[in-house]
């Protein structure tokens, strides 16, 4: 009897230990795959990236050249549409509801659009939340809307900051 158990025993160890090798390597090429398939995504997503980086380049010196050109023959088309810019005064509550109290535009430099939104903001410098009850007031550059151009007040046909000292006097009424 013992002769035939010792066998027995010894095949049902064999095919364990078989199953578990034969289960480690399966892991181990699971986990291979993985890593070649995530390496993989990795290399698409550098060469995309460095694609979408050359393009980027490529434009941005198409664009340098087409104004270097255009300054070169003293044109004012520059082949590009001019972006513009503006300036809000906002009135917030707390819950971040408001209104624009005063929309300035268009700025065709960004820079400008900066400069009178600081301007705006030191003026309003330790008022802003006194100007009207309940509200903060701070100016913003932003987009300009050209669907709402009649909205808008030029900012080069009068000075931003008498624009401001103005509504705030008509301000006073509740709204």
């Amino acid at each position: 009897m013992l002769a035939t158990l010792g066998p027995a025993v010894l095949a049902i160890i064999a095919t364990l230990l078989g199953a578990i090798v034969s289960g480690r390597f399966q892991e181990r090429a699971a986990e291979r795959s993985v890593r070649v398939s995530h390496g993989e995504s990795i290399r698409r997503d550098r060469l995309e990236a460095v694609t979408a980086l050359a393009c980027a380049a490529s434009d941005h010196r198409r664009a340098l050249w087409m104004r270097g050109d255009a300054v070169l023959k003293n044109t004012d088309d520059v082949g590009m549409k001019p972006a513009h810019y503006a300036v809000h005064v906002e009135a917030r509550r707390k819950d971040n509801t408001g209104r624009i109290l005063l929309r300035l535009g268009p700025y065709t430099q960004t820079w400008l659009a900066s400069r009178d939104a600081e301007r705006l903001n030191t003026l309003l410098e330790g008022r802003a939340t006194t100007v009207m009850p309940g509200y903060t007031v701070t100016a913003k550059d932003t987009a300009f809307h050209v669907s709402d151009h009649a909205s808008y007040s030029d900012p080069h046909e009068a000075d931003a900051c008498e624009l401001l000292a103005a509504l705030l006097k008509d301000v006073s009424a509740p709204w």
